[in-house]
């Protein structure tokens, strides 16, 4: 069953950081939607046939004629719209009501009132709150809209026009911190928009790869593999649709856990029928890395040399092919594409060299989220030890070692990692932890061990839950298991004398250190 024939929702972005997300949650209610960019010619949008469309967040203000907008003809398609934050004021905007920037702005948990009856607010109870992130507000609805919803300084918090379904919010029912920001989605695509709910994971694998072996034929694929739940399911999808055309090449940068790639090694070779090539590369790295501090400076560097290393290898059997990635819907907005703001540069977003050149660009996974990445991976029948394996940045620990990196201080957090991920599998809380792992910062600190007085390294650990990873809070980890965690890097690890646990949710910080 193709795309095309699932009921669909817009997501029309107008640069948030949270549309991916938007489109998540969608989905998460059985109902498929996909993203385009605000400027989606109208004809464009027209033909899609869409059950809804929503309008998402974004960091500008409407009555500045550099932000992005619309033609406010979408507005009388006769397709239901929410409009989100940015997408609220829009939507005002559009139908001539008044937006000016607020007194009082609103950021973070914020309580709502609820006002007459709703069809997007029905079953939420008449007080509740959501997520506001906002410095502009709607002074003046729209003639025809009534105001639905408010808060203590935000006057129209949401908005409806139910006859000519166009409703609107000013917080993000999309995360977690809207306590009835799901039901609240669910309300617009079942009770507005008339969803029954046909999009199921079930039959991906069997499209995808019958869409592959149609794409790639009998030429080669080459994929970049990390060992990570992504690269991992992509190469089981490639796998199953062309056997050994597919080589995967694993780049070991020496940035890897400790014993990584060794790991990685002797499961793909079982697993899979496909050509794999190991590149052991540590000196390489460390060396382009030496002096480097600037983190999207050495995220840079990491990938470039990745691909360096990568093409280097695999020119000696360069032809006619298909370059292959691991990218999922994550990857793409926190590297900046569109006018979303870019937070961090992935290592598989950095521009392929020149002198390469391939039939196309294969990203099979490169809709989905990761949750469903794994449940993609079960079906392949990749086994769960490795489909629920810790995420891993693209640059390894590079991002987990602040300031600049040396083989000593790789070594470090090699073996406090490993002591950290041993204590938390022991304590039987692995599972309820969405990530976890250690941090090197550029941190000396006093310490005494023994009758010495030492100066040595800080360890930062790190762990979060989440549904997404588009917004995470810090974990709650009892403080005995921390105790222990605390006692055994100090006394394994050589050159550990502290341990600090950060507790900084996402947003404001993000889940990785750099």
């Amino acid at each position: 069953m193709s795309i095309e024939s699932h009921e669909k929702i817009l997501v029309l972005d107008f640069g948030g950081q949270y549309n991916q997300l938007i489109a998540r949650r969608v989905r998460d209610h059985s109902v498929y939607a996909e993203i385009r960019p605000f400027d989606t010619p109208l004809d464009v949008i027209k033909a899609q046939n869409y059950k809804g469309i929503i309008f998402t967040g974004g960091p500008n203000s409407v009555y500045d004629p550099a932000s992005p907008h619309y033609d406010p003809a979408i507005l009388s398609l006769g397709v239901p719209v929410l409009g989100i934050c940015y997408g609220c004021q829009l939507m005002a905007w559009m139908k001539q009501g008044t937006v000016s920037s607020c007194e009082k702005s609103e950021y973070g948990k914020i309580d709502i009132t609820i006002s007459g009856a709703s069809k997007l607010f029905k079953g939420v109870p008449a007080t509740n709150t959501v997520w506001m992130s906002h410095t502009d507000y709607i002074s003046s609805p729209p003639e025809g809209f009534t105001v639905t919803a408010s808060s203590a300084d935000c006057p129209c918090a949401a908005m409806e026009n139910e006859a000519m379904s166009l409703y609107a919010v000013q917080f993000h029912p999309e995360v977690t911190h809207s306590e009835y920001g799901n039901l609240i989605l669910k309300n617009f695509l079942y009770e507005v928009c008339g969803c029954k709910g046909d999009w199921v994971m079930d039959n991906f694998i069997e499209t995808t790869v019958a869409s592959l072996r149609e794409q790639i034929g009998n030429k080669r694929v080459v994929l970049g593999l990390s060992g990570g739940v992504d690269s991992s399911v992509a190469a089981g999808l490639l796998s199953r649709a062309v056997g050994n055309q597919l080589t995967c090449v694993f780049v070991d940068q020496g940035l890897m856990r400790k014993d990584e790639g060794d790991f990685v090694e002797k499961t793909f070779t079982s697993l899979f029928d496909m050509r794999f090539v190991r590149v052991n590369c540590q000196q390489e790295f460390v060396s382009k890395l030496k002096g480097v501090t600037d983190p999207e400076k050495k995220r840079n560097i990491i990938g470039t040399e990745f691909y360096k290393v990568f093409w280097d290898k695999i020119r000696e059997e360069a032809g006619d092919g298909f370059f292959a990635q691991g990218t999922i819907y994550p990857d793409r907005i926190e590297s900046g594409k569109g006018d979303a703001a870019t937070i961090k540069t992935h290592h598989n977003q950095v521009k392929m060299p020149e002198d390469i050149h391939f039939d196309g660009v294969i990203e099979p996974l490169g809709d989905l989220f990761k949750d469903e990445v794994r449940r993609v991976g079960e079906k392949l029948g990749i086994p769960k030890e490795l489909v629920w394996r810790q995420p891993f940045p693209g640059p390894g620990l590079g991002v987990r070692i602040i300031g600049e990196i040396t083989e000593e201080k790789i070594k470090i957090l090699q073996e406090a990692d490993a002591v950290f991920r041993d204590e938390i599998k022991k304590s039987g809380i692995e599972r309820e932890l969405s990530q976890f792992f250690a941090v090197l910062p550029d941190v000396r600190t006093v310490g005494v061990m023994g009758d010495h007085r030492t100066y040595d390294h800080l360890i930062a650990i790190r762990a979060v839950t989440t549904d997404d990873f588009m917004t995470a809070d810090w974990a709650r980890i009892p403080y005995d298991v921390l105790a222990r965690i605390s006692n055994r890097l100090c006394n394994e690890v050589e050159h550990v004398n502290r341990v600090v646990y950060d507790i900084t949710s996402k947003p404001p910080g993000t889940v990785e250190w750099e």
